[in-house]
């Protein structure tokens, strides 16, 4: 087997990964939802030089980062089946409060209780360790053994968290080919000011009334999420400065809001950020989740290619007898 037939499949099997879109199902009866997720594959990638912090977008493994932002009936579902006592922002001035609007005025506290029931109500190990009852009450960091390198903030059996840094930025900014954009819709350019839509390279921003359905946030960016540039803000798990060993840490928060202004330093931009404390509410922030991939969907992938050279293989030996 030579290097033209093997490199036209390896690239294959990557197009295949970074294009996977995986749905997720919670709760149940009148609570029940559901959730898109696409793979972020291409691991092992080299970091962004020029954007905010610097490097950043270094990821060494695939994940899964949804499609859409949290949407407000997945918020009110999650908190009556798991007595979360989550509370979103009344949005009657800004657009009504319909259900598949971006849940807002949410913090990051109250993000990660959602994200710890995502967790316990399939039976996985919960992603942040909350040792009071308070909705909006702050983490206690895990212990020993219970987190992996520096990251105190997530269990390391986590199947679902709220995205670091890291992984927000390579979803919006990067690309399965490892190139790095300004803009999350796979462009340098600044993208066109709109209401809602799904058109390529545009965004809800630019003083819009209010946030659009989370479906309708924006063009795709190249990995296929929409609505990291614009619509609402959104709570990533990293603190300010990086490392996340302090509990009451300010977080950061990312790719602007319906809301800002297009100006010279955009709030779209891969270089801008803004942070705030961890029970911080405020109806212009939301957030997404991001997950391990399931388990075997890569395997699957690589075992279907693993047969495809099998029986090109056999077809070369049979071509070989025949001579």
């Amino acid at each position: 087997m030579d290097m033209k037939t093997i490199l036209p499949l390896v690239i294959l099997s990557s197009q295949i990964a970074s294009a996977q879109l995986v749905t997720e199902s919670f709760g149940s009866g009148a609570n029940a939802f559901s959730m898109d997720f696409v793979t972020i594959g291409n691991p092992n990638n080299a970091a962004d030089t020029t954007g905010a912090p610097n490097p950043v977008g270094a990821v060494a493994y695939s994940y899964q980062i949804g499609k859409y932002e949290v949407s407000r009936d997945m918020i009110t579902k999650a908190t009556s089946a798991g007595s979360l006592g989550i509370t979103l922002q009344d949005m009657t001035s800004y657009g009504g409060n319909g259900a598949n609007r971006p849940a807002t005025g949410v913090s990051w506290n109250e993000a990660a209780r959602f994200v710890n029931w995502l967790n316990t109500s399939k039976g996985y190990q919960a992603a942040y360790n909350f040792t009071t009852s308070g909705a909006n009450d702050n983490i206690t960091l895990w212990g020993a053994g219970q987190y992996s390198g520096s990251n105190q903030f997530r269990h390391k059996d986590a199947y679902y968290f709220l995205p670091t840094v890291d992984e927000w930025y390579k979803a919006a900014y990067g690309s399965p080919s490892g190139t790095w954009y300004n803009y999350p819709t796979g462009s340098d350019s600044i993208p066109t000011a709109v209401a809602s839509g799904t058109l390529l390279n545009t965004a809800v921003y630019d003083n819009q009334s209010g946030p659009a359905d989370i479906t309708n946030a924006g063009g795709l960016s190249p990995y296929g999420t929409m609505g990291q540039g614009g619509n609402v803000w959104e709570w990533n798990e990293t603190a300010r400065d990086g490392v996340n060993n302090s509990a009451s840490e300010i977080r950061e928060l990312r790719g602007g809001s319906w809301y800002d202004f297009d100006s010279g330093s955009n709030d779209l931009d891969a270089s801008y950020r803004y942070s705030n404390f961890p029970m911080y509410e405020d109806i212009l922030d939301g957030f997404r989740v991001a997950s391990v991939p399931e388990p075997g969907s890569a395997s699957l992938v690589i075992l279907g290619l693993a047969a495809v050279l099998a029986r090109r293989r056999r077809s070369a030996r049979g071509v070989a007898a025949r001579r």
